[in-house]
C-alpha cells in the first residue's frame, strides 16, 4: 500500500483575536478539529537558513505551529519520492497536524530566527523517532 501524504498532514486555520494590548493567538482546545489528546508540548527556535532534518516518528502526532516568523516544512514518502511543502508563519497562522509514518524536516524563514511550539499526543521518547542527515534525502531547499 502507498503512502498518502495528504492522509497524514492535515492544516487547520488559526484564529487570531486583536485587542488594543496585543494580540491573541488561539492554538488549540478540546474541541479542536484533529484533536487527538494531549501528552507534551514544547517550543523549537530555528535561525533563518536554518536546516534541521530528517525526522521520522513512529507513534508520535505532532500539532505543529509558528507564532513567530515562518517556517517550511517539508514531508517526504519514500515510497512515492514525493514531497509536501508547507508554510505557515506569523503571517500565515496556522497548526499542521503530522501523524506518525512521514519524513519530516523545516528551514527557517525569517530572519532572525523563528519560534516552532510542537503540540503533541505522545511524550518524546528517542526509540520512537529515527532520524536520518540531511543529505540522505535528496532536495533542493
Amino acid at each position: 500500500m502507498k503512502l498518502n501524504i495528504k492522509n497524514k498532514v492535515k492544516i487547520y486555520p488559526l484564529k487570531k483575536v486583536k485587542t488594543k494590548g496585543g494580540d491573541i493567538f488561539k492554538i488549540i482546545d478540546k474541541n479542536s478539529k484533529g484533536f487527538i489528546g494531549f501528552s507534551e508540548t514544547y517550543f523549537s527556535w530555528i535561525n533563518y537558513g536554518k536546516i534541521k532534518a530528517w525526522k521520522y516518528h513512529t507513534k508520535m502526532t505532532m500539532n505543529l505551529v509558528v507564532p513567530l516568523g515562518k517556517v517550511k516544512f517539508l514531508f517526504f514518502d519514500p515510497k512515492t519520492k514525493k514531497f509536501l511543502k508547507i508554510i505557515i508563519g506569523k503571517n500565515n497562522y496556522k497548526r499542521i497536524r503530522v501523524k506518525p509514518g512521514l519524513w519530516f524536516g523545516f528551514k527557517g524563514m525569517s530572519k532572525p530566527k523563528s519560534l516552532i511550539l510542537n503540540f503533541s499526543n505522545y511524550k518524546f521518547n528517542k526509540k520512537e523517532i529515527l532520524r536520518k542527515k540531511k543529505e540522505d534525502i535528496n532536495l533542493k531547499w
